[in-house]
């Protein structure tokens, strides 16, 4: 069961903390040998790759407040641990970690950081 969103544009997206959109790679439908593989064996697949559309800001770290001054005025800025995965990377993750949605008749995964296997990272990958 995927979510279908009626958004009209992808920049509008906002991951939250350790969260990735992942725009999964078609997985080859023919084996080497060039027999076809019905959609039944390639949902089975453990482990899948994709490519990284949005990373969100990383672990939020709890802030650090200095009780014993209290002339200082209070800020919440929240600060985060960053992610390794950047936008255009090649992820490799695993298959059930993900929630699918749909976006302009167009599949994409949010995953958990932490459910990412490899990144492969290429200036020239998505090309």
């Amino acid at each position: 069961m995927s979510l279908v969103i009626e958004e009209k544009d992808l920049e509008k997206f906002i991951m939250v903390g350790d969260r990735v959109l992942v725009k999964p790679k078609t997985p080859s439908s023919r084996t080497k040998t060039g027999l076809y593989l019905p959609p039944t064996v390639q949902e089975s697949e453990k482990i899948l790759s994709g490519y990284i559309v949005k990373a969100g800001p990383g672990y939020p770290i709890p802030a650090i407040s200095e009780e014993d001054e209290a002339w200082k005025q209070k800020q919440e800025n929240v600060k985060y641990v960053p992610l390794q995965a950047q936008m255009g990377d090649l992820a490799i993750y695993l298959n059930k970690s993900g929630y699918e949605i749909e976006f302009k008749n167009e599949k994409y995964i949010i995953l958990p950081h932490s459910a990412i296997l490899m990144i492969i990272r290429d200036e020239n990958l998505m090309e």
